[in-house]
């Protein structure tokens, strides 16, 4: 079995050189990095993954916590999470809490005692106090936590006003928010400020319609989209908070035989792959998922190598335009 100093002889380097390569640590030029890299694979080096964590006091390991793997918008982040922690060499630790409060402090348990470099919540549910004395990165994903690390959203409230005036520009005159859950405190809440702000500034008549956990952990939205047509039977336009709910409002309408976009234009939130799979697609505000995904990471590198971190960071929206409008 091929050690480090063997590694080194074929490299050409020292024993120093080809750890700083396999741990990521300090200045290595391209060359030398990818001499020892070629070293490692002619010698079939596999580097000892429990020495090299009590070394370091941490594995190369990033710990994921979501909701729901199933929702598509989580579905796409852990699947750019990982795309990113790969690219920077590491493995990630996913772990779906199905927004139970118990299995989010199980999970954060673990994730400490498996030495994580850095954690990235996505829940929702976490108490405050128990994170405080982990010693570990924690990046939120829009999420408010006050004790994590760095908070990462979009523009929620610009997206609301552009899903809104869209709306408004395409001659819709009495709108719904399907909004987000009754009771809870979310940056996404902001869409719902900028959807009533817009409406208010144009005289529209609108309403807001909150839906509740159960609604939110079966991601079931059906009677919760009927109920909302019922009770404003003369709506013509909808503003729903993921494309999740915009894609089940396309159903309901189909159901009701009400035409999309002649009777009712509809505009999602997230910009996730069912927004084009939906007949017709689905117009929505572009979450720039990717983007947050590679700064989740970068900042959890930045926070281990102790460099200076905002405390938030919003990213812009845009809209997308398709065919429910």
């Amino acid at each position: 079995m091929a050690t480090l100093k063997d590694v080194a002889e074929k490299a050409g380097v020292t024993v120093t050189t080809v750890s700083r390569v396999i741990n990521n640590r300090g200045y290595i030029g391209e060359q030398t990095r990818q001499k020892v890299q070629e070293a490692m694979k002619e010698l079939h080096y596999q580097p000892n993954e429990l020495a090299r964590s009590l070394s370091m006091k941490r594995t190369n390991t990033i710990g994921i916590i979501v909701p729901h793997i199933v929702h598509p918008y989580f579905a796409k982040l852990i699947s750019e999470l990982e795309s990113e922690a790969a690219a920077h060499k590491y493995k990630i630790l996913l772990c779906n809490t199905k927004a139970e409060t118990k299995k989010e402090l199980e999970y954060i348990d673990m994730c400490k005692s498996n030495r994580v470099s850095g954690i990235v919540l996505c829940s929702r549910n976490v108490d405050i106090k128990k994170m405080k004395n982990l010693d570990i990165p924690v990046i939120t994903i829009e999420r408010y936590l006050d004790a994590g690390t760095v908070g990462i959203e979009c523009d929620n409230y610009q997206g609301g006003r552009m899903a809104t005036e869209h709306l408004i520009e395409a001659g819709c005159r009495n709108l719904i928010h399907l909004s987000g859950i009754k009771n809870e405190n979310m940056p996404a809440d902001a869409r719902a400020e900028g959807f009533r702000d817009v409406c208010k500034e144009h005289g529209i008549q609108h309403r807001e319609m909150l839906s509740n956990n159960k609604i939110y952990s079966t991601m079931d939205y059906h009677e919760y989209i009927r109920q909302a047509i019922r009770e404003v039977p003369d709506v013509d336009g909808i503003f729903a908070s993921s494309d999740l709910i915009a894609a089940q409002t396309i159903q309901v309408c189909n159901e009701l035989n009400l035409k999309i976009p002649d009777q009712i234009k509809i505009v999602g939130f997230d910009d996730v792959d069912i927004a084009k799979y939906t007949t017709p697609m689905i117009t929505t505000i572009h979450q720039p998922v990717h983007e947050m995904a590679s700064w989740a990471i970068e900042f959890i590198e930045k926070s281990l190598r102790k460099e200076v971190i905002p405390e938030q960071l919003k990213l812009p929206v845009s809209l997308v335009k398709r065919q429910t409008t």
